[in-house]
């Protein structure tokens, strides 16, 4: 059946029907929730599931693109001013590492290099690969940073609307019958060259970052002036969504008592950090309080870019502060990871 399994196929099945609902429902963003919640559910009552796989690394390369797409020269011209801000995510990041790493270490009861990739915000990929390599337990490591992940993009969508009013009305984008087809066709090949020459020259998160080198050049150039269709959005929405829920497959009440639940007490430490750091920002003007909140809440990359479409937040601010992030922990992570000689178990 090549790429279209049946459990894929039951997974896209259980994802469309928990799009339907929430989108009747009337709940933001219904296309990523939907799904998300769907396969969580399903997942967790033992049905066996499938990540989205190729497509779901696809999805990605349109929120990569549509975030090249938003640069534009008055953006560059904002970079200066975010200097201030972007000094603050290394701390961030050393902050979180400092409270992660004991807590992870008393509390989970464990070892060093589990400890150390649960802590760490990075990509859930990346982290998950380097805590493989350091000898880590890999289960463990994907549960904490899947379970960060699905909670962060869960709850910060509610307190945007109840702290700070946000209606998720923002339009993602135009459809696909009111862009050029030219536009279109360049939109294609940049994502395509962007993700496939990233992967190529061993660029970490290749499916967003190549895309978003490729489509920002071609916005700031003048050969691109729109977003990526609302169509795709809503497409790279759900196959993240799904894929998403699709990590908690296989999860046995042992692991949802003793590595779930930590990790959703570590979400709150993270969680009282974020807001400490985003009212910080907010109080010293260097942000306003929405762009401040999503650009300091340590959900996944792709996640947070979509909550900062709809939300009609500065998406380069957004979107520079998580780059900012995940270059920090993966490349550091490694190096602090060796010099603190977490190395392999079994060395």
């Amino acid at each position: 059946m090549g790429y279209f399994t049946l459990h894929r196929l039951i997974t896209f099945a259980i994802a469309g029907a928990g799009a339907t609902l929430f989108w009747l429902l009337g709940i933001p963003l219904p296309f990523l929730f939907g799904p998300m919640a769907a396969c969580l559910v399903t997942a967790l009552a033992g049905v066996k599931l499938q990540s989205a796989g190729q497509l779901g690394i696809a999805a990605r390369t349109v929120l990569g693109l549509t975030v090249g797409c938003s640069l534009t020269p008055q953006v560059v011209d904002s970079l200066p001013a975010m200097a201030l801000s972007l000094s603050l995510v290394p701390v961030y990041v050393l902050v979180i590492g400092a409270i992660g790493v004991p807590y992870f270490v008393r509390v989970a009861r464990f070892d060093l290099p589990t400890a150390y990739y649960a802590a760490m915000p990075g990509g859930l990929q990346d982290m998950i690969a380097f805590g493989e390599q350091a000898g880590a337990n890999v289960r463990a490591v994907s549960l904490i940073q899947a379970t960060r992940v699905l909670a962060i993009v869960t709850v910060a969508p509610i307190l945007l609307l109840n702290l700070y009013g946000v209606a998720f009305v923002n339009p993602i984008g135009i459809p696909a019958r009111d862009l050029p087809l030219g536009e279109m066709a360049l939109m294609a090949a940049a994502a395509l060259v962007g993700w496939k020459g990233g992967e190529r020259i061993g660029l970490f998160g290749a499916a967003i970052i190549g895309p978003l080198v490729v489509g920002g050049v071609l916005s700031l150039t003048g050969f691109l002036h729109h977003r990526p269709p609302s169509e795709a959005i809503l497409a790279a929405q759900f196959f993240i969504g799904a894929s998403v829920g699709a990590y908690y497959v296989g999860v046995t009440l042992k692991e949802l008592r003793r590595i779930v639940i930590v990790g959703l007490v570590f979400v709150l430490l993270l969680a009282a950090l974020a807001a400490a750091f985003t009212e910080f920002v907010m109080l010293t003007g260097l942000a306003p309080a929405v762009d401040a909140f999503l650009a300091f809440s340590p959900g996944g990359q792709a996640e947070m870019a979509i909550i900062a479409i709809v939300a009609g937040a500065d998406l380069g601010y957004v979107v520079t502060h998580h780059l900012a992030r995940m270059i920090i922990v993966i490349v550091l992570a490694p190096a602090v990871a060796a010099m603190t000689k977490l190395g392999k178990r079994n060395e």
